[in-house]
């Protein structure tokens, strides 16, 4: 390992390089301003003769410009591993290691977007929801938003760890009105609670954000609870829906609790 004094000397010797290269960036940057209020201030005529010299400069700026931000960051980065290196050397290995374990705790504790959490029965049940119905992402690729929709399990690949789910209901801006198959991973698929058996619901408190059906459409869409009558007669909840706006206010709409959902981690909508 590198004695204190030479990771000092090169943690300096970074930074003053870092420090150059962002001066450097400044005047780079000035220079490409300065081209543009010229080409601005130009007629079209000027432009069309002496544009092509002025073009050919600027780009040759902005080729220098990445250059010297791909360098800042290669040089914060040693930099970074260099303070790294000085803020472990002045401590024994028992504390190191500590600090390693609870950093390797962090990451499994991190949740990931993309899955939502299933408790492990519901992962044990994955074959058997054939002929069930789901709440499925079967549009991930829309960038701003999650879009959850009510389909039908056809079948389960274990090995693939992915269904095969129907939308039995497909809208009206849907290319073919014929009901559509998509394939989904695990990550994409929510299992409803059991219809017959309000003891698979999670109990969700007023104030709970969810993920519920929409009365009336097989969508389903972020929502608060308002109240909940599971311990009643009724086994629903009551919900305001996001964006669900009338008159300025958020009406209450009553949804049962099989139709109701956690809301998955890092949902956009």
């Amino acid at each position: 390992m590198m004695s204190g004094g030479i990771e000092t000397g090169l943690l300096f010797e970074k930074a003053k390089e870092l420090d150059q290269l962002r001066k450097d960036q400044e005047e780079v940057l000035q220079d490409i301003n300065k081209i543009h209020k010229k080409l601005q201030s130009l007629t079209p005529e000027l432009i069309e003769k002496s544009g092509d010299n002025m073009l050919f400069r600027l780009r040759n700026l902005y080729s220098q410009a990445k250059d010297l931000s791909e360098t800042e960051v290669s040089v914060s980065t040693a930099l970074l591993s260099y303070l790294d290196a000085l803020q472990q050397s002045g401590l024994s290995a028992a504390q190191r290691k500590k600090i390693e374990v609870s950093e390797q705790k962090k990451k499994r504790l991190k949740p990931d977007p993309e899955i939502p959490r299933f408790t492990p029965n519901r992962l044990l049940d994955h074959a058997n929801l054939k002929g069930e119905q789901v709440a499925g992402r079967v549009n991930p690729d829309e960038a701003d938003k999650d879009e959850w929709f009510v389909v039908k399990v056809i079948h389960f690949d274990k090995d693939a760890k992915e269904f095969e789910v129907l939308d039995e209901e497909p809208g009206d801006d849907e290319e073919s009105v014929q009901n559509r198959k998509y394939k989904l991973p695990l990550s994409r698929v929510i299992p409803f609670p059991k219809k017959n058996d309000p003891s698979s619901a999670q109990d969700f408190p007023p104030g709970k954000h969810v993920l519920a059906v929409y009365p009336g459409t097989t969508a389903l869409y972020k929502a608060t609870v308002v109240n909940s009558h599971r311990k009643r007669k009724s086994d629903d909840y009551l919900l305001e829906f996001d964006d669900d706006e009338e008159d300025g206010s958020l009406p209450q709409r009553t949804v049962p609790f099989y139709k109701v959902v956690a809301l998955p981690v890092g949902h956009r909508q």
